[in-house]
């Protein structure tokens, strides 16, 4: 990135920061009727009494349209062959929009998934985030090779909390790179529960930057998972140009409704079957344990 390019790329930082921590008056979220800090409150009624859009980001009223959105995500380091094929089986019947899996899984999904419209993503740099760019790159080649046509890579945590943005805006656009190359989808992971609204703020501009599709809130594995507070937050960022994932402890319809109204257009999680059920009125199935 040349010298000019980071100057802007700080300032932007300097002026989310300083909006963040009310430096200027709270912006209108997407819905321009509610401040994005009591959206997810305020929408709720709203999305309960059956509204299917909230600005530009679609609540999806019906079972279809909630399933459509949410990555059937199966990420413990345990999983065996047989629970991998039944994520595959689920997401073929429920129609969700991609199963998430670990690299080592990617060909056998992609074989499952052939003929289905479900996409296969991967996870990169999963779950520390805390290897090299070119490493980074390098998982995100093979899984596109092996079928992934989705890819969430985890930030160099350490590096932007050292405040070392150009490494970090390196390190994302080693993966969005390659995405683009392969017409496949970029998520990048911010790991909220670790960082602080500030640190939020430079990631979700540095992911940008790197022209990624979507910002993630998290990878499931630290304590503390997606909240509506930082969706929000997230997408005043990003604007509306960007996708933004909600992961980590999304486990109820509920839980999807805050999400999306507080401006989530991708909901990461395990539990997908039952909130899907839970959508058509039908008694779920036991909740899926762990992320």
């Amino acid at each position: 990135m040349a010298p000019v390019d980071l100057e802007r790329l700080i300032q932007i930082i300097v002026e989310e920061v300083a909006a963040a921590g009310g430096g200027r008056a709270p912006t209108r979220c997407a819905c321009h009727s509610v401040l994005y800090e009591c959206c997810p409150s305020r929408v709720a009624p709203v999305v309960e009494a059956g509204a299917t859009r909230l600005g530009l980001h679609a609540v999806g009223g019906g079972a279809g349209n909630v399933a459509g959105m949410i990555d059937h995500t199966l990420l413990k380091p345990d999983a065996t062959k047989s629970e991998i094929e039944t994520l595959c089986r689920e997401a073929r019947e429920f129609g969700f929009a991609s199963v998430c899996v670990n690299p080592t899984w990617v060909a056998t999904c992609a074989r499952l998934m052939h003929g289905s419209p479900v996409a296969v993503c991967s996870v990169v740099g999963f779950p520390l985030g805390a290897t090299t760019a070119d490493t980074k790159q390098y998982e995100t080649r093979r899984a596109i090779f092996d079928g992934a046509r989705e890819i969430d890579m985890v930030i160099n945590v350490g590096a932007l909390k050292s405040g070392d943005v150009h490494l970090v805006e390196n390190d994302i656009r080693a993966v969005t790179s390659a995405c683009r190359e392969s017409n496949v989808l970029s998520k990048v992971i911010i790991e909220t529960a670790l960082l602080t609204d500030e640190e939020k703020v430079t990631a979700c501009t540095l992911a940008k930057a790197a022209a990624a599709d979507f910002v993630k809130t998290s990878t499931g594995f630290v304590p503390g998972g997606a909240t509506a507070e930082d969706v929000a937050l997230m997408r005043r960022v990003v604007g509306e140009d960007m996708g933004i994932k909600a992961s980590g402890g999304v486990r109820t319809l509920e839980g999807v409704k805050a999400m999306v109204a507080a401006g989530a257009t991708r909901i990461g999680a395990s539990a997908g079957v039952r909130i899907v059920q839970q959508s058509r009125g039908q008694q779920p199935a036991e909740a899926a344990k762990g992320y």
